[in-house]
């Protein structure tokens, strides 16, 4: 019987990471048969809907926990779920390198939290790939930024002119990614450091397709060409590994009773947290637009935007009770307020849902474009401001509410925004443009589509493995 090439993937903590990586391995194994295996390094515990994502997996695909990495309190006190994330893989190098070496691996695929980890398979003769998870513009700062940080001597964000990115839109220094936002942090200089490594890859896959982001792809291949191949095979999204059963849901059944395109879907995806001030604020807005809306909610954090990325938030406080006083009771036939969680690719897909207000986390994105449903953007954190500004500027898909001078978004901006794209005429422009891209993303992945021809020649290359 012909060995099947064998494939690892190393995602890096946190279900945002993982959920790609594991639409990844059931794509090669649906396309390309491959035998994969996912090799998870964890911080602290599993949560249960990690779990649960791996339990379901088809069974040609294997999963390993590597070791899990205890970091005292006194090491994360104030540290960016990014920095907890490289130092969680870094710690689990060694276990790793047991792993890679058990087994004859063709191919070994990391994301960009694990870039250390590419040293080891090159030792071991495993070809190393970078997969991306974020779009083409994000990687294209990734790629720049060595060049960036020997020309620029000032802050990014206090850079007078936009910077320019080959392909892309101009875009403000404040809205780059936000390990770069202060470059005297050691988040800072371990990212650039990272972004050095990069081209230790024999190839990078980028969660995006040639019909979104052509310039800034066609930009890439141009300047990389034979150094670093790209295979553009998004969009790759999380559906599959987060449904639940109707009759389990409340805001399903709730949605059934809505009428078609009335609900607005408010979610900050798996991680994303709001101040108190502006929880509130969102409330009233929400309550004042008059708009029918879903809003899974968190409990507030005044410290970080990104506080419940690598926690498990259902241990903690009761999220409803920090919202303002009678606004449940007062909302109960206007909008469903849903404590923590919510099957979000099931409630894009509802007939009922007519828009989404988001984070703008990249699969939260792609989610949106392949059910056609046009956004509100509201980034948090990562390089969600980058997104906002290629969805809302470039794309056209997206309405972006204004902050006040204190840097909140109050009440009376969140009704106007929500009305102008539930009801509004601006809201008929970005509908019909998100319409077009929906198309254009099923066509990416048709069977003649750039993003299938992608991967095909990434499973070429992977068969082709000189060891295999």
């Amino acid at each position: 019987m012909e060995q099947k090439p064998h494939i690892a993937l190393l995602p890096s903590p946190g279900m945002g990471h993982l959920i790609p990586l594991v639409e990844l391995a059931k794509l090669l194994l649906l396309h390309h048969d491959f035998h994969i295996t996912c090799i998870i390094p964890v911080l602290g515990s599993p949560s249960k809907a990690m779990k649960a994502v791996l339990q379901a997996l088809p069974t040609s695909i294997d999963h390993v926990f590597l070791p899990p990495v205890i970091l005292e309190e006194e090491e994360i006190k104030g540290l960016k779920h990014g920095v907890q994330a490289m130092l969680t893989l870094t710690r689990s190098l060694p276990p790793l390198r047991d792993v890679l070496t058990s087994t004859r691996f063709s191919a070994f695929v990391v994301d960009p939290f694990g870039i250390d980890a590419l040293d080891i398979a090159k030792e071991l003769n495993i070809s190393p790939y970078i997969f991306f998870p974020s779009n083409a513009f994000a990687l294209s700062l990734v790629l720049h930024l060595p060049k960036l940080d020997k020309t620029v001597s000032c802050e990014y964000r206090d850079l007078p002119e936009p910077v320019k990115l080959p392909g892309c839109i101009p875009i403000h220094g404040r809205d780059l990614l936000e390990p770069v936002q202060d470059r005297t942090s050691e988040l800072y200089k371990m990212f650039l450091t990272s972004t050095k490594r990069y081209r230790l890859a024999e190839g990078i896959i980028v969660n995006t397709f040639m019909e979104l982001e052509g310039s800034a792809i066609k930009a890439l291949l141009d300047e990389e060409a034979k150094n670093l191949p790209l295979f553009p095979v998004g969009p790759i999204q999380s559906g599959s590994s987060n449904q639940v059963d109707k009759s389990e849901s409340d805001c399903l059944r709730w949605l059934d009773n809505q009428p078609h395109g009335s609900v607005l879907f408010v979610c900050f995806g798996s991680g994303g947290t709001l101040s108190y001030e502006q929880t509130n604020e969102l409330a009233l807005g929400l309550e004042l637009s008059g708009q029918k809306f879903i809003w899974v909610v968190r409990t507030p954090n005044n410290e970080s935007a990104d506080a419940t990325y690598l926690s498990d938030q259902t241990l903690g406080n009761n999220p409803l009770a920090f919202l303002p006083k009678g606004f449940v009771e007062r909302t109960k036939g206007q909008g469903l307020v849903v404590p923590f969680w919510a099957p979000q690719a099931q409630v894009l897909c509802h007939g009922s849902t007519g828009g989404f207000l988001t984070h703008c986390g990249w699969n939260s994105t792609l989610e949106s474009i392949m059910q056609g449903i046009p956004l509100i953007v509201w980034p948090l954190f990562a390089e969600q401001k980058m997104n906002a500004a290629f969805l809302a500027d470039d794309l056209k898909v997206a309405l972006r509410p204004k902050t006040n001078k204190n840097g909140l978004i109050d009440r009376e901006e969140i009704a106007k925004v929500v009305k102008g794209l539930m009801v509004g005429e601006e809201g008929k422009k970005v509908h019909n443009r998100m319409k077009d891209i929906k198309i254009a993303a099923e066509k990416a992945l048709n069977a003649d589509g750039s993003s299938t021809k992608a991967l095909s020649k990434l499973a070429t290359q992977w068969k082709n493995h000189p060891d295999f």
